[in-house]
């Protein structure tokens, strides 16, 4: 393991690819020991805070079976050996994190290639590998039907044949690789991004970064000079940008022809105002890409955006529906708050600052929120999406309902929340409160679909999934991903009351530097209008989590979310800039994102 790390280290070259490269390998064990982090496919907060202790049993099982999964489809759809699907899958993997891989696959090979070859599944070879593990009086969770003998007699089966090596032994009771000396100062570094939502490399200190990932410009408008904390996104001009770009919006100088400044001829009076989101893992814009688990359409291709994603915190904000900003490369296509913003007026380019975090909630947001970078004093007023559209009713315990947040605690949150950006926004902002989403969609347009993995040989549904991951304790929502009618309806009531608080804060509170409104969660105008474009309704779903919002829905929302804004608070969206055709004539792209 330590000679794997080694071989891996000496590649990297500069803080950035120090960062990437080491927060790809703190996640690739994951693939096999976990496949995910606490924020992978749970709904709320882990109980432990620090990286290393994420490998929890329930999150190892999900991981386990998800590989062993692909490696025996992998098997199946090239007719070749269980060791050579193993090596493929390796293959396919980014140069760098290779031999990490094959480190997996020699450790781990033998023993699922002996099991799979004597046609056990999946379930069957994890519990054999004790990655998946039953508590004391539960049940055996599994994902597929289980086996003709019984899951508990094929199991014992498979231990009787499989004699596990002390290597691997060694390797399993191995707890994270920041156990290491050489990387335990980095590991540090990357567990700060994890818990405090704020840019890994941001030399000046102002929360904006040059840096896409690891919290960067993917998530906060790029930094144009990060050795000056006085230059960022969002603040009001210098001396009218006369010598340098100060608010990073690319319009800076002066015109020869009648000695103006470009900021104070094209900006000054024109409602400049950036966009910022409060939200969860939607607003962030979680996405497991289906051809990470679709042998048909896997290939070194499927795998490139592999290091993105991990360092994304496996969302894509770069393409989400409040800020999304580039071209989308996961399907559908990408239309934000931000974008639309910026082309009302092109003083607002890079305005832009996504605070999410996978299972944002009311509550937890109240520590997320002090992430925000808005000096009252120096920044223009900005739009802020408040939108926390699940958790509050959404978790994996036995007790759903009454785990779920009570509307006098979401008044408390969400009170203390606008309180809280009142002593931050500028004068002039506003605030938007987002309802709970109807999570009843979800059952009712997935249940008896296949699963991107279990699409090649038709044996897994979403309900079988929302099943395993009941089992396991580890459902996103239990309230919603269950076959339970009335356990549905009441997690669907209780969102609507949660939705209520929201609109009762918008109609009757005040505050001093921000207006503020509601709307419902658009869900149902989004389904009519993909309906209307010739889709169906699974569609507006992420195929592999069966639990998010998809691409398509996130663009979707947009457009609605924007003619609401524009028939009922134009106000809140500014006017146009008549001064937009000039500025990119003369800036082109602005300098670009």
């Amino acid at each position: 393991m330590l000679i794997a790390a080694r071989l891996l280290i000496p590649r990297m070259r500069g803080s950035r690819q120090t960062s990437l490269n080491l927060f790809c390998i703190l996640w690739l064990p994951l693939l096999l020991k976990a496949a995910s982090s606490s924020r992978f496919l749970h709904g709320n907060d882990p109980p432990p805070s620090s990286l290393p202790s994420g490998l929890y049993k329930g999150h190892t099982c999900i991981g386990c079976v998800l590989v062993v999964s692909v490696i025996e489809q992998l098997a199946q759809w090239h007719n070749s050996t269980v060791k050579a699907a193993m090596e493929r899958l390796c293959s396919y993997i980014p140069e760098k994190l290779q031999g990490f891989c094959y480190v997996l696959a020699e450790l781990y090979g033998p023993h699922i290639a002996e099991l799979i070859d004597r046609e056990m599944n999946a379930d069957v070879v994890c519990h054999s590998l004790k990655l998946c593990k039953q508590d004391p009086g539960q049940p055996l969770c599994h994902l597929y039907s289980p086996p003709k003998v019984g899951l508990s007699t094929a199991i014992r089966k498979a231990r009787r044949i499989m004699k596990i090596s002390k290597d691997l032994k060694n390797f399993m009771g191995f707890s994270s690789v920041c156990a290491f000396p050489l990387l335990a100062n980095l590991c540090e570094k990357i567990k700060y991004v994890l818990r405090n939502k704020l840019p890994f490399e941001d030399f000046d200190g102002d929360k904006f970064s040059t840096f896409p990932t690891l919290r960067g410009y993917h998530w906060r408008g790029r930094d144009c000079d990060d050795r000056n904390s006085t230059v960022y996104p969002g603040r009001r001009p210098d001396n009218w940008d006369e010598e340098r770009d100060s608010n990073c919006n690319g319009i800076w100088g002066v015109d020869p022809k009648d000695g103006i400044p470009y900021e104070k001829k094209f900006c000054k009076g024109a409602d400049s105002q950036g966009v910022v989101l409060l939200g969860d893992s939607a607003g962030a814009h979680f996405h497991i890409p289906p051809e990470w688990m679709t042998v048909s359409q896997m290939s070194a291709k499927s795998f490139a955006n592999l290091p993105v994603a991990f360092t994304n915190e496996l969302d894509w904000p770069q393409f989400s529906e409040i800020t999304g900003f580039l071209n989308s490369t996961i399907g559908g296509w990408t239309d934000s708050l931000y974008l639309r913003l910026r082309s009302r007026n092109r003083c607002n380019h890079r305005d832009l600052q996504n605070i999410s975090k996978n299972g944002g909630s009311s509550g937890n947001l109240l520590r997320l929120i002090k992430s925000l970078a808005r000096n009252q004093l120096l920044d223009n007023p900005a739009i802020v999406i408040y939108a926390t559209i699940g958790n509050d009713v959404c978790n994996g315990n036995n007790d759903t309902l009454a785990s779920m947040t009570t509307p006098k605690e979401m008044l408390s949150n969400v009170m203390q929340a606008l309180q809280y950006l009142d002593t931050r926004l500028p004068n002039g902002s506003h605030v938007i409160l987002t309802g709970l989403v109807d999570g009843r969609f979800l059952w009712d347009n997935l249940h008896d679909r296949y699963h991107p993995l279990g699409q090649l040989n038709r044996d897994i549904t979403y309900s079988q999934l929302y099943s395993f991951l009941d089992c396991l304790q580890m459902s996103p929502c239990r309230g919603w991903m269950t076959p339970n009618e009335t356990l549905r309806n009441l997690t669907s009531e209780r969102a609507l009351q949660l939705s209520n608080v929201l609109k009762e804060i918008a109609r009757s509170e005040k505050f001093a530097n921000f207006d503020i409104f509601y709307m419902d969660f658009p869900l149902r105008q989004t389904a009519e209008k993909w309906r209307r474009m010739g889709g169906e309704p699974w569609q507006l779903i992420e195929p592999v989590d069966g639990f998010h919002p998809s691409q398509i829905a996130a663009a979707l929302g947009t457009s609605i979310t924007w003619q609401k804004a524009l028939q009922e608070w134009p106000q809140v969206l500014g006017k146009e800039n008549p001064f937009n055709d000039e500025i990119e004539a003369i800036f082109k792209d602005q300098g670009g994102h």
